[in-house]
């Protein structure tokens, strides 16, 4: 049985400052508790919710959407709002074809509202243990000394949980700014200053053309893999349109393809110190890395507004270590790294992760060794992450259902 003094909820007002612990919202022992009020806990708790699944939704920080919240200021959905919207609620077409981040995190405090979600906020799970003998489910441990109890769990706390800064030689001794880019905001700080960004994805990417247009003197751009790079959209056709006519190809005849694609529409920019790459797209997509999708790179790199340079080794006084061996003096260093998931400290020890810590199932498959458990959102499919979130959402409410109807 749950503890219901424990289950402290609010529902998110449009706002979006949710009530914290204290606030009860429900009194009813949930059958379902969904950890991460992102946008894939979300989608799952409204898909259970609409199945009669009794849920609560619990989130570590004091509002939903917090890691949108957090991004950078100018960072807009890459996939179109018509193929982005989450089960049972759309996104508001005022929002536009390409949903800037403000609006995305307004449109999760809306989906919250609609469909009247039982969301927790400031509680944070530090482990997901089975129930005490003779107990369904599960016992979820929590801060405050609370201890939570459900037959289903589904964990979305989403990828982008814990900054990832590479561990360089003399990094801690570098005399310069170093900043992860989830401390990034926008370029105004770095008007007429000299800056390397570290990291070729998306977000790298993204941030590098906003440096140019806030005025930076100089912006470089370390790149040790060569990315594959894709317009977001050719003569209005979304490239999430194409990843999703060939979500369920083969890899290699999507490897195969995606070369003469990449040739009619990205210039090569080989000259530019960015080769395409020699690995297939698809390939890489698998692997978990995702095109770039260009939102300015492209333009920026032929009018050499931003230089590309070999990955970064260490750091030396004042001095950043390239792998050519150059040595570069930035006023400020901004690594956009990536994240880890953060899974092995709550899941680590059923045995659920891969070697890179990734779920070994994920969406409706629960995993025979731990039934019960569900996971969002730890994928990076080209077909779009709120559209696949989405339809995880109702797999998983279907088979939760299910499994409860069975009890």
């Amino acid at each position: 049985m749950a503890d219901t003094s424990a289950t402290t909820s609010a529902t998110t007002g449009a706002a979006g400052a949710g009530t914290g612990p204290g606030t009860s919202a429900s009194t009813a022992e949930p059958d379902a508790i969904v950890i991460g009020a992102g946008p894939g806990g979300l989608a799952a708790a409204a898909a259970l919710q609409r199945r009669g699944v009794r849920t609560l939704v619990l989130e570590r920080s004091d509002a939903v959407g917090a890691s949108w919240r957090q991004h950078y200021d100018r960072l807009h959905l890459h996939t179109t709002r018509r193929l982005s919207s989450l089960p049972g609620f759309a996104i508001p077409r005022a929002y536009g074809r390409w949903v800037a981040r403000d609006n995305v995190v307004r449109y999760l405090e809306q989906y919250t509202e609609a469909h009247d979600l039982d969301v927790a906020t400031g509680i944070e799970v530090s482990r997901i243990e089975r129930a005490p003998e003779g107990a369904e489910g599960w016992a979820l441990p929590a801060t405050g000394g609370r201890r939570l109890t459900a037959r289903a769990i589904v964990i979305a706390t989403g990828t982008n949980h814990t900054p990832r800064t590479p561990d360089w030689p003399g990094r801690d001794t570098y005399g310069g700014e170093l900043l992860h880019a989830s401390g990034y905001r926008n370029g105004k700080p770095y008007e007429g200053h000299d800056v390397l960004v570290v990291g070729v994805g998306n977000t790298g990417a993204e941030i590098a053309v906003d440096l140019v247009e806030a005025g930076a003197a100089r912006v470089r751009l370390a790149v040790r893999t060569p990315p594959h790079i894709m317009r977001r959209s050719t003569a209005g056709w979304p490239a999430q349109a194409t990843g999703i006519m060939v979500r369920r190809l083969p890899t290699g005849l999507v490897d195969r393809i995606a070369p003469y694609v990449e040739r009619i529409s990205v210039p090569d920019l080989s000259e530019y110190g960015l080769p395409r790459p020699d690995n297939g797209l698809y390939s890489r997509v698998l692997d978990g890395s995702i095109p770039v999708q260009d939102v300015g790179l492209i333009a920026a790199v032929r009018a050499r507004k931003v230089e590309l340079v070999a990955a970064v080794e260490s750091c030396d006084g004042d001095e950043v270590l390239l792998a050519d061996g150059s040595r570069i003096t930035p006023d400020a260093v901004i690594a956009a790294t990536g994240y880890r998931n953060g899974l092995e400290p709550l899941v680590g020890h059923l045995g659920l992760l891969n070697e890179r810590g990734r779920p070994t199932v994920h969406g409706s498959r629960t995993p025979k060794e731990a039934p019960g458990l569900y996971f969002t959102g730890y994928t990076n499919p080209i077909s779009g992450m709120f559209r696949e979130m989405a339809i995880d959402a109702e797999r998983i409410a279907k088979s939760v259902a299910k499994a409860l109807a069975k009890r």
